[in-house]
């Protein structure tokens, strides 16, 4: 018998499937997600596996079908359409420490950058959400597809900067105009 390893810790949906860790299925529940809506907020509490969730969605859309081996999503009840491969695009704000306005403005305008020299497509719009969206619109004419976008641990750079009301204003605006 197999004795299989406990993922304390693991947020990567990679490890746990290929390094010997017990994966408690739950692709049921995201296929029910995909199935009935379209856009989510998922709140749990810290530690409670929101960027792992994150992560298997990633590696589901991203066409990974070799990690989904044994799971709900590679049976045929799921009709999950492994050819399809949606773009994905993927922001952890737990991965930078923005602690200003002008830092997180900068790390917003290098994803949207590394996304566009991915895609080949420079958006023309100055603003941050202007070429967010401009860069979602070229994606999808490229594609065809819907976009995925993934965002983890989205108030970080709030909470990081609690301790100066103003500045965490400011950082909070700049998230919501993005």
């Amino acid at each position: 018998m197999s004795h299989l390893k406990l993922p304390i810790g693991i947020q990567s949906f990679t490890e746990i499937r290929t390094g010997g860790y017990v994966y408690i299925d739950k692709t049921p529940l995201i296929h029910s997600l995909v199935q009935s809506g379209k856009y989510y907020f998922l709140s749990r509490p810290r530690r409670f596996g929101k960027s792992l969730l994150i992560d298997t969605f990633d590696a589901a859309f991203s066409q990974k079908p070799d990690l989904f081996s044994g799971l709900f999503l590679d049976s045929p009840d799921s009709k999950w359409d492994w050819n399809k491969r949606n773009p994905v695009l993927r922001i952890d704000w737990s991965l930078s420490s923005p602690r200003t306005p002008a830092e997180l403005k900068t790390q917003i305008h290098e994803l949207i950058s590394a996304w566009a020299r991915t895609w080949n497509f420079e958006p023309f719009e100055t603003s941050i959400g202007g070429r967010f969206s401009s860069l979602i619109r070229d994606i999808h004419t490229k594609t065809g597809e819907q976009i995925v976008i993934l965002v983890d641990e989205y108030d970080k750079p709030i909470l990081d900067t609690l301790e100066d009301p103003v500045r965490a204003a400011d950082m909070r605006d700049i998230l919501r105009d993005f």
